[in-house]
């Protein structure tokens, strides 16, 4: 026996014509051709979804270099393994990034390069034999790093810079925790204790450790306390600590203030995590302000980013 069909004959239609959508002719983008520049190639790329959402956080960026906002880069340590370092230096040196925060293994890679040229061991091999991470020369200056902040009262990653800078490090040019230091803008190190390869040597001082970390959270905090009306925090590749300490910080300075309200958020990561996700771009504009997610490798999405700025500066 036939199963029963439903009678489509008397649907109700319309003219796709008369409708209204989502998507136009006039937002497909323009074919790039030999010549043309980083603003002509942003302006004609499609004018939909994520490639809009690129050029608005460009745009926050540069509007609040203008209005003398704060724009807060939070890294994650593949930023720096991927060689984007030089990139996001250039950035801090036109005035585009006021503040950077770090977990550990950022300030690790960072001043592997420096010292050395080279970062990145492989880990599986060195795993197998035990010497994974047991590098002196990368502990001890990271660790008596923290030491001298808590005797001088220098943040974390400012008496990281300082130090790089006073080594005259090989590599120092491409450093940026020395940029910072030069230039006098914060590098502020969030760490958590056992999370990186310089707590498995006998100089970590936990206390110390401890106490440098806390003091750049206080630091970070105030900075988060300025992004009202304008500012904007950029969330690169650190899924747990930064969007976790970047939570608490926006506590802080509500409690405090009463805001920060109305600025601009955006996490770039190759994968979307749940972390970033709300405790970057959802939550914190609830209160007003636009957020971002983009996904896509750091060694491609962060100097497109970094052109967008330029272009529409």
């Amino acid at each position: 026996m036939p199963h029963k069909e439903i009678d489509l004959n008397h649907l109700k239609t319309y003219v796709a014509a008369d409708r209204p959508s989502s998507v136009t002719t006039a937002l497909e983008g323009v074919p790039p051709r030999a010549g043309m520049t980083i603003r002509q190639f942003l302006d004609e790329l499609p004018g939909l979804l994520k490639a809009e959402d690129l050029k608005s956080v460009a745009r926050a960026v540069v509007a609040a270099r203008d209005t003398r906002k704060p724009v807060i880069a939070m890294l994650g340590g593949h930023v720096i393994k991927t060689g984007c370092s030089p990139i996001l230096a250039d950035l801090a040196v036109h005035g585009f990034i006021t503040h950077f925060a770090s977990n550990g293994s950022a300030a690790v890679h960072d001043t592997e390069l420096a010292t050395c040229g080279h970062t990145s061991e492989d880990v599986a091999v060195q795993l197998a034999d035990g010497s994974f991470g047991m590098a002196s020369d990368t502990a001890e200056l990271i660790n008596q790093a923290a030491i001298r902040a808590v005797r001088t009262g220098e943040g974390f990653g400012e008496a990281m810079g300082a130090m790089l800078v006073e080594q005259n490090a090989p590599y120092l040019e491409r450093a940026l925790l020395a940029h910072c230091r030069r230039i006098g803008i914060a590098y502020t190190l969030h760490v958590a204790i056992g999370t990186d390869i310089v707590h498995q040597h006998p100089s970590a001082d936990g206390a110390a450790i401890g106490a440098a970390s806390l003091r750049d959270f206080r630091i970070f905090a105030a900075a988060v306390a300025d992004l009202d009306g304008g500012g904007v925090a950029l969330n690169l590749g650190s899924a747990v600590i930064m969007p976790e300490v970047f939570l608490k910080a926006l506590a802080i300075a509500r409690n405090l203030t009463g805001g920060p309200r109305d600025f601009t958020t955006a996490n770039f990561d190759m994968i979307q995590h749940y972390r970033p996700s709300v405790n970057v771009v959802q939550r914190p504009i609830l209160c007003g302000g636009h957020g971002y997610a983009i996904t896509g490798h750091h060694e491609i999405m962060i100097p497109l980013l970094a052109a967008a700025i330029h272009a529409y500066a």
